[in-house]
């Protein structure tokens, strides 16, 4: 933990302000849910808070089964990094922060499918990997956007199709309301 170097008052409401500067650097926006810890020592610490990063484990047993069944590549994310994946290498995806690209797909509350011919999107910030997202669903609970199930395919490979792009597209959209139906549980 490093210090900052801000210090900030508690109002008589028992709230106290995060500084911009860390929230654009967090990118904590406004609703973020955050956790609150305490440690013996007095510290009171604030993490941000992954709805489906509770999932994680069922997350990625359900990205293997559809990896295994239909050999597509299935990465599954929160708003800020990637926390499940089956068929891409596992050190190159797994805790890595996603793309941009990923994030305006997320907030954009809609299916994405990869059109011939234009930009491919990277899944992480750092481009690691040879995958570039084909299809996209923004996972959904209580109306609020926690995450996205990406199916992805390599950029050296972009021929290779194992599945049709609209069975493609209804299991990313069949493995997202399924996971955003079991956190609404």
């Amino acid at each position: 933990m490093k210090a900052t170097g801000i210090v900030r008052r508690i109002d008589d409401l028992g709230r106290v302000v995060i500084p911009k500067e860390i929230r654009r650097t967090m990118k904590i926006r406004e609703g973020s849910p955050l956790e609150i810890y305490t440690d013996h020592e007095g510290e009171v610490i604030f993490k941000k808070y992954s709805p489906i990063g509770e999932l994680s484990s069922f997350a990625s047993q359900y990205a293997e089964t559809v990896h295994k069944t239909c050999k597509m590549a299935v990465i599954i994310c929160d708003r800020d990094t990637v926390i499940a994946c089956a068929g891409v290498s596992k050190k190159d995806y797994l805790e890595k922060p996603i793309s941009d690209s990923a994030e305006r797909i997320i907030e954009g509350r809609a299916l994405y499918q990869f059109q011939n011919g234009s930009e491919q999107y990277t899944v992480t910030r750092d481009g690691a990997g040879d995958m570039y997202i084909r299809c996209a669903m923004p996972i959904l609970t209580e109306g609020d956007v926690i995450g996205c199930v990406i199916s992805a395919a390599s950029a050296s490979k972009p021929d290779a199709e194992p599945i049709s792009p609209e069975l493609e597209a209804k299991l990313v959209q069949t493995a997202a309301n399924f996971l955003g139906k079991q956190l609404e549980t």
